[in-house]
């Protein structure tokens, strides 16, 4: 039976293998937009994966999180619709750097304007590059940081966390917002019967609208809630109760007391938790010289933050033909379930061989007019 992820608005997808650049994909099925979580190579993504992504979360701007920007905005130049990358301390100088080595001599009105946003511990930097002024770098303003969330849509909503990589490294969390649910047991306790009503309910208490002329009909509502009745009471008083659906994605960080105090607040119960997992455990000394994580640090996460799934990540490519290793040394709680990549994703590069008879010259038919 194949597993699906306790998510109601949220698709993950994760277009990496367990070698490849991490590469995790979001898509927010109601809005049928995507949020993007790092940006490595991504020349393997169809179009149709690309075009829904209107927002990029960047842990930071090493090479493999970083390279596929110019491929995003090759696939968004041309749309109404703004692209915004959110990133950490000097993301903005990244991102102009790389738009700085193309020309756009002939840009259009058309073209995409793009927003950066640089997460800093107090205080977040607006940036934009407008394509119509050929990707020009314009500072917008300073906000002011008050708490961990950077992002937010009707649906669903993004904190962030700055830990250390030898640099300032973003961590995520995304969490979905809860949804309007009623609880048959609680309605029942209460003599009420499903009806009309709960549909008029939703539109009062949920979407925040007062009842429009004709909207409902007479009665619609329970008679002690009916007229000047106190809505909001009335959902609570039936109100489905579940934990909101969460996903976690952490990656190039080093185990320092620090690092995991931060993590601990950030991601502890999340659903879903997409983890950097670079060295085995007999390789824990070179964990600690580049501040990455080995399976003993994962295994102590996870066992700290207790996530329902746990999928990990960004193994070093010394181990490529020892990629099972990393599964029998992870040892999470019994409550966790291991998620498993294939080694690679990636199509393998292309060799002389592969397109050796492309050029070649058919003799028979060389001659021909």
């Amino acid at each position: 039976m194949k597993l699906r992820l306790p998510f109601r608005y949220l698709e993950p997808a994760f277009f990496a293998g367990l070698l490849d650049d991490p590469l995790l994909f979001v898509r927010i099925r109601p809005l049928r937009r995507a949020l993007l979580f790092d940006c490595g190579q991504i020349a393997h993504l169809s179009k149709r994966v690309v075009k829904p992504i209107d927002t990029v979360f960047i842990t930071h701007a090493h090479m493999d999180h970083v390279m596929g920007i110019p491929t995003l905005v090759r696939h968004h130049h041309v749309s109404p619709r703004p692209l915004d990358i959110f990133g950490p301390p000097g993301i903005a100088e990244r991102i102009d750097h790389q738009l700085r080595g193309y020309d756009w001599n002939l840009s259009e009105p058309g073209w995409v304007t793009i927003r950066v946003h640089e997460i800093r511990p107090e205080h977040i930097l607006h940036y934009s590059f407008s394509g119509p002024h050929g990707f020009a770098c314009r500072f917008e303003r300073e906000e002011p940081r008050t708490g961990r969330e950077i992002w937010s849509c009707p649906y669903a909503v993004v904190e962030a966390e700055l830990l250390d990589h030898r640099l300032p490294v973003l961590a995520f969390r995304l969490t979905e917002k809860e949804a309007f649910a009623i609880d048959p047991d609680r309605l029942e306790r209460l003599g009420l019967m499903p009806g009309e009503w709960i549909a008029e309910l939703k539109k009062r208490v949920w979407k925040h609208r007062p009842q429009a002329e004709g909207s409902a009909p007479a009665g619609t509502m329970p008679a002690s809630y009916e007229g000047g009745g106190n809505h909001t009471a009335l959902y609570e008083s039936i109100r489905k109760k579940r934990p909101a659906a969460s996903l976690g994605y952490l990656c190039d960080v080093g185990r320092t007391p620090d690092n995991v105090a931060k993590i601990e607040g950030l991601l502890r119960d999340v659903t879903l938790l997409c983890a950097d997992c670079t060295f085995l455990a007999e390789d824990e000394d070179r964990a600690r010289v580049s501040y990455h994580l080995c399976t003993g640090d994962l295994n102590h996460l996870s066992g700290i933050l207790r996530p329902c799934y746990l999928l990990p990540m960004h193994l070093s490519k010394s181990y490529l033909r020892r990629t099972e290793d990393i599964y029998r040394e992870l040892a999470p709680p019994p409550d966790t379930t291991v998620l498993r990549l294939p080694a690679h994703i990636v199509p393998p590069p292309l060799t002389v061989e592969d397109v050796k008879g492309w050029l070649t010259v058919d003799h028979q038919t060389a001659d021909r007019p």
